[in-house]
């Protein structure tokens, strides 16, 4: 998705330069890009799922797309196009506007943008992650992406809401079991207050119902409407504390991704046996 054109001034205000979307360029000015910045790419991954009566589906892209270009506009690093279907099966089909991927579907498809990176010469690729239930299958292909491309491409992964304990603590102030709660709608409310449906705030409230659980249950089991949390409490001025913290993290984390490097130098490690390509395969 295109960032809303509002949301891409507050950011680009905010963070004081324009971040630099790769789809936006030609071929000779990727080049140019690549040989800069440790040749490393950002690649924000969402969701396309609901998101309560107040929040759009595409909230979880939103935010992660909206992080990446703060990042960027800070520290010069280009961000690819966000991936907005991803693995939301957890929701169910009970509310309309969920689209989901297989598990093995979304850990295929980020194996082989990686691919496609390390083939035309990037070294570096941090992804960005804003939506909970893509966390075990992104840690899966990341670990499978390091073996595939050892040596030539640097993979690595951050969520936006645990890049540090305090924001961590405010995403689960209201909700350990969160979704559309106060902080992603602080977050809305902050970067693009015009898809907030305003009128349905007051009501949409319902409660974490899974402190005791023993088992993992999907949403339709656990919530009246979509929402876990008090979205209700949500107000933009904390969102644009929230923001800041998330974007200034991150592009503190991009600025020192641009030189990390394997702990032991390639002597430890060039010679280790390439693992057959049939290992790998989907």
């Amino acid at each position: 998705m295109s960032l809303p054109a509002a949301t891409l001034a507050r950011i680009t205000a905010a963070a004081g330069g324009a971040p630099v979307f790769l789809e936006h360029l030609p071929w000779p000015e990727v080049g140019v890009l690549r040989d800069h910045n440790g040749g490393l790419l950002l690649l924000p991954l969402g969701a396309t799922e609901q998101h309560g009566p107040h929040l759009p589906i595409c909230t979880d892209t939103l935010l992660a797309a909206a992080a990446c270009a703060f990042a960027s506009a800070k520290t010069g690093v280009p961000v690819l196009p966000p991936l907005a279907y991803t693995v939301s099966a957890g929701h169910t089909a009970k509310w309309p506007g969920t689209f989901s991927l297989l598990h093995e579907t979304f850990i295929a498809s980020l194996r082989q943008i990686a691919a496609w990176c390390a083939a035309t010469g990037w070294r570096r690729l941090l992804l960005v992650n804003s939506h909970f239930g893509n966390d075990a299958s992104m840690r899966a292909a990341v670990d499978q992406i390091r073996l595939e491309h050892l040596g030539h491409l640097q993979i690595g992964a951050r969520s936006t809401y645990q890049l540090t304990p305090e924001i961590w603590q405010a995403f689960i102030a209201d909700a350990a079991d969160l979704h559309a709660n106060k902080a992603e709608t602080d977050l809305l409310l902050h970067l693009a207050p015009e898809l907030v449906r305003m009128d349905q705030l007051a009501a949409v409230d319902d409660p974490d119902r899974t402190t005791d659980s023993v088992f993992a249950y999907p949403v339709a089991q656990t919530s009246l409407n979509g929402v876990t949390g008090f979205p209700s409490r949500a107000t933009a001025a904390d969102g644009a504390v929230l923001f800041a913290q998330i974007g200034d993290a991150l592009a503190a984390l991009v600025e020192r991704a641009k030189t990390d490097e394997p702990p032991l130098g390639p002597e430890h490690w060039a010679d280790v046996p390439t693992l057959a390509p049939t290992f790998f395969a989907s």
